[in-house]
């Protein structure tokens, strides 16, 4: 079984990655995988705003290294793929290509446009999988 988990660094995503590593517990034979998609609108302004190229990876890392950190702990296997682009659109493509079984994701991210509804990437995503998905609040 292919989990799947698109975080961004709020705290829904890592909500969300605590749900998928439960999961994946139940599952000895699951194979866990984070997805981070790097926007390239906001890696744009990120680039603008940072000093410098390793100030941008680093505060990259602080948002994927908590849910890698925690499924180390929990004992569970698991992968990091990070993509550039659009992230609705890279969660879908990457999601159909990979064959994945299940998408667990955040109600919503980081916008702050986003607290009004649910996340305009989860709705989106959730529409054009191929897979079921666990929208986690």
């Amino acid at each position: 079984m292919k989990i799947a988990v698109a975080i961004d660094g709020s705290e829904n995503a890592l909500r969300a990655a605590k749900h998928a590593i439960t999961l994946a517990q139940h599952f000895p034979e699951a194979q866990l995988e984070f997805i981070y998609v790097a926007d390239y609108n906001k890696a744009k302004d990120e680039r603008l705003l940072s000093q410098s190229e390793e100030s941008l990876l680093l505060k990259r890392k602080h948002k994927v290294d908590p849910v890698l950190e925690l499924a180390q702990i929990a004992g569970v296997t698991s992968k990091m793929t990070m993509l550039k682009g659009e992230p609705s659109q890279e969660i879908i493509k990457y999601v159909n290509d990979k064959a994945i079984d299940q998408l667990v994701i955040g109600s919503r991210g980081l916008n702050t446009f986003q607290e009004m509804i649910l996340g305009s990437v989860s709705h989106k995503v959730m529409k054009h999988v191929d897979c079921p998905v666990t929208v986690v609040k």
